[in-house]
């Protein structure tokens, strides 16, 4: 259920205005990204100023039209990354906008988060904005739809919402199920509900003659309001899921000591991948952590913590395969890897220190070492996990290659042929590997014959792997050195 309106106090409407002065101000001479920086300064303050988020779209498309392009990756993965407070994540989602104002996520970003904030005018706002940009794509995207309809729909048969807005609210819930049931028309249950939603915005249309305006001006004169209960809030958006957690939630209050309870509750909300819900099984779990001094809380906690790092990772190689041009986007990437190894890395140590007889940990700490090219802390645990059969092959290949980039090439060389005649599973993907660095080993240290009959041995395996055609072709050349790197 959506929250209270959120009425802007009169102080603080006066005080954003002058972020927004002085944004119209520069917006004028053309030096959009300042402006840009104002306006959403403003909205922190205010985030219910219709004029000021049509403003600031203005702004953006006159910025895009004159070539400006969206933040680069690093940028906006900062201000995509969630926190708990919907009003910073509308007015981050509404800055990613302005920089690139024809993204539908985004726009899906405000107005969800604004809608759980209760800043319903903003909802209004940019509602249309969505679903007109949805429906022009080429692949419109019907869970968008769904999501407008349920917003629109929940704000109508929301008790504190202003009479005279309710038909608006119900004909436009009306019009974005349309929307969606012409993308399925199959399904029954959609067809069904297009047809309530019109029964209901024609019985409430027939009940009050006045309709429109804002919810600042509709609720502007009155002194209160009935305060809502947020304790489910959206978890209707999410189905099936939602009805789990609520269930998960009535069994772990009824027994908030069992920790079976709880873990069942956790899961439940990691399930659903959606920020929220998985920071509630954060906070649940480091309550648990601090209560008992378990360390499988805390452990659980970092898998979470892991679980978003890598959908972060998924979006952002995503973008790179759609832009392979963007070289600004390629050098963010690199070090939003570089961020996410380390972070994965403190995990590991961690998790290796409170269990130290399981030598996974210390396996996929030493990978993450040598990922951040720290190959003399990494060749220890190599070594150590080593001794874990189910990693052992694996913990070989980097072992060589981290005496191979350290400059130990007669240890990468034994390492490598080494496990190379161990090996059962020739021609798999660990085969070419342990090859190629073998080859790359010897042709370091000038053992060029031999390094040939590597990569040889490679290419029938694989032709196109890596650069061992170029690497043959130039060592078989007369004095011929393989091209570096």
């Amino acid at each position: 259920m959506a929250e209270q309106y959120q009425e802007i106090p009169e102080d603080q409407q006066k005080k954003a205005n002058a972020f927004f002065e002085k944004a119209r101000a520069v917006g004028s001479t053309g030096n959009f990204e300042f402006a840009i920086e104002m306006y959403t300064q403003g909205l922190q303050i205010d985030p219910e100023n219709l004029e000021a988020h049509m403003e600031l779209r203005e702004i953006s498309m006159k910025r895009k039209a004159s070539g400006g392009k969206p933040l680069g990756m690093f940028d906006a993965m900062k201000l995509k990354r969630p926190s708990k407070d919907d009003k910073q994540n509308m007015v981050n989602a509404e800055k990613l906008l302005a920089y690139d104002p024809g993204n539908t996520d985004y726009m899906e970003s405000i107005l969800q988060n604004a809608h759980k904030a209760g800043f319903f005018d903003t909802v209004m706002w940019i509602g249309p904005i969505l679903q007109k940009a949805n429906a022009d794509t080429k692949k419109p995207e019907y869970n968008k739809f769904i999501v407008l309809k349920d917003v629109y729909k929940s704000m109508a048969m929301d008790v504190a919402t202003p009479p005279k807005l309710k038909p608006e609210l119900f004909q436009r819930s009306t019009n974005a199920c349309h929307y969606a049931a012409k993308m399925k028309p199959d399904d029954m249950d959609l067809q069904t509900e297009l047809k309530n939603l019109g029964a209901l915005h024609t019985q409430v249309a027939g009940n009050y003659d006045q309709v429109g305006g804002t919810f600042r001006d509709s609720i502007k004169d009155r002194d209160t309001q009935e305060k809502l209960q947020a304790q489910d809030k959206g978890v209707q958006d999410i189905g099936v899921m939602g009805r789990l957690i609520n269930d998960a939630e009535a069994q772990y209050r009824a027994d908030p000591n069992e920790p079976g309870k709880l873990m069942r509750l956790v899961d439940a909300l990691e399930k659903t991948e959606h920020p929220e819900y998985e920071n509630r099984a954060i906070e649940l779990l480091g309550e648990w952590h601090e209560r008992t001094r378990q360390f499988r809380f805390r452990k659980r906690i970092g898998e979470i913590n892991m679980r978003q790092w890598r959908r972060m990772d998924q979006g952002q190689r995503e973008y790179l395969e759609q832009n392979k041009d963007d070289e600004q986007a390629r050098k963010d990437y690199l070090s939003f890897l570089n961020d996410k190894w380390e972070f994965e890395l403190s995990e590991y140590q961690l998790w290796a220190e409170n269990y130290p007889t399981d030598m996974s940990f210390r396996y996929q700490a030493a990978e993450r070492l040598f990922y951040l090219k720290r190959y003399d802390e990494a060749i220890p645990l190599l070594q150590q996990s080593e001794q874990d059969a189910k990693y052992r092959t694996r913990a070989r290949v980097y072992l060589g290659r981290s005496f191979f980039e350290a400059g130990f090439l007669d240890e990468a060389i034994d390492t490598l042929d080494g496990l190379i005649k161990e090996y059962q599973q020739k021609g798999d993907d660990m085969s070419k590997a342990m090859h190629y660095w073998s080859a790359r080993a010897h042709e370091s240290k000038g053992e060029n014959d031999q390094a040939i009959k590597l990569y040889s041995a490679i290419v029938r395996m694989e032709f196109n792997f890596k650069d061992v055609q170029s690497r043959i072709r130039k060592l078989r050349q007369p004095g011929g050195n393989a091209p570096q790197g």
